[in-house]
């Protein structure tokens, strides 16, 4: 039986603590939380409802996304010719070891829902004049990227003041009660 020579075994000790520091770091990655909100629509929109929807991704993006190196406050969702619906203008940061295979950071990405759900939102949206928006983009417990959308209809200013007047006087209000 030989030995492998002293520096072989310090070369190998290296290599082998590096993977666990690498392993460790993707286990951490993959328990953080991902949440990333769309603050703007609710505050544009009036919410009519809302669902959740798988996304089609590469690889190098959903690693962009457990890294919560996306936006969605640009984005909006259409239907294409085949009743197929896309998120648009979701912006996703290249993945940093990526190389020559990275994806696009603002292309169109499909979602994934039910043809019961997308013929419901294809009608609302011909018929009614409404509009999808996504709402926010988590990890679920699974590991898969979810984008909450919703069946939106566009406010108008009045509505919009007053969003604001009442988002004041509840934070008075709780000023109020802080003090007490």
């Amino acid at each position: 039986m030989q030995f492998p020579l002293k520096h072989d075994l310090n070369h190998s000790l290296i290599i082998l603590f590096n993977n666990l520091k690498l392993w460790l770091y993707l286990c951490f990655l993959m328990q953080k939380k991902i949440n990333i909100q769309n603050k703007k629509a609710r505050f544009e929109y009036e919410i009519l409802d809302k669902y959740t929807a798988g996304i089609q991704l590469t690889g190098t993006e959903i690693k962009s996304i457990r890294q919560s190196k996306a936006r969605i406050t640009e984005s909006f969702c259409e239907f294409n010719d085949k009743g197929e619906l896309f998120v648009v203008n979701m912006y996703i940061e290249e993945y940093a070891f990526g190389h020559h295979y990275n994806h696009k950071p603002k292309s169109e990405r499909r979602l994934l829902l039910n043809k019961r759900e997308l013929k419901k939102l294809e009608k609302e949206v011909e018929s009614k004049g409404n509009t999808i928006v996504p709402l926010r983009l988590f990890i679920n417990e699974n590991g898969w990227a979810k984008l909450e959308i919703a069946l939106a209809k566009g406010k108008k200013t009045h509505d919009k003041r007053n969003t604001i007047k009442d988002r004041d006087t509840k934070r008075d209000l709780a000023r109020i009660k802080k003090a007490f």
